[in-house]
């Protein structure tokens, strides 16, 4: 049995702002993580690269009703961060492949914690 969470917010006297102690090791880790994949979509494309090597027009039908923009920038976005790598093969016509980096592969939990908890509660959540 767990100990009870009783306080999870201290203030730090310097900032005066409040600072959560039980689940994060630093102040922002969330935020700062929910900035790259809490954007909507991204988790739906780290899902689908989550088992292997995806081109653009694979994510696109996967995903579902994404609009081709906001795909490719989404992809940019989780490339700039380190997350996704952009392979272009020189063929014709052209091939470029989307695939998870260490950084990404280390979200793969994350996401099976978010799946697990969409299932246990999806009759709820349907419901809203």
């Amino acid at each position: 049995m767990t100990a009870p969470v009783t306080d999870i917010t201290s203030t730090d006297p310097v900032r005066e702002l409040p600072v959560h102690t039980a689940l994060e090791p630093k102040s922002g880790c969330i935020a700062n993580a929910m900035e790259i994949i809490g954007s909507k979509w991204t988790a739906l494309i780290l899902r689908d690269l989550a088992t292997g090597p995806k081109r653009f027009s694979e994510l696109e039908k996967l995903v579902g009703e994404i609009n081709p923009r906001t795909l490719s920038q989404r992809l940019d976005d989780l490339e700039r961060h380190g997350i996704v790598t952009k392979k272009s093969y020189a063929e014709v016509p052209p091939r470029t492949e989307y695939a998870l980096t260490a950084k990404g592969d280390d979200l793969v939990p994350v996401l099976r914690q978010m799946a697990e908890w969409g299932n246990k509660y999806y009759d709820a959540l349907a419901s809203c």
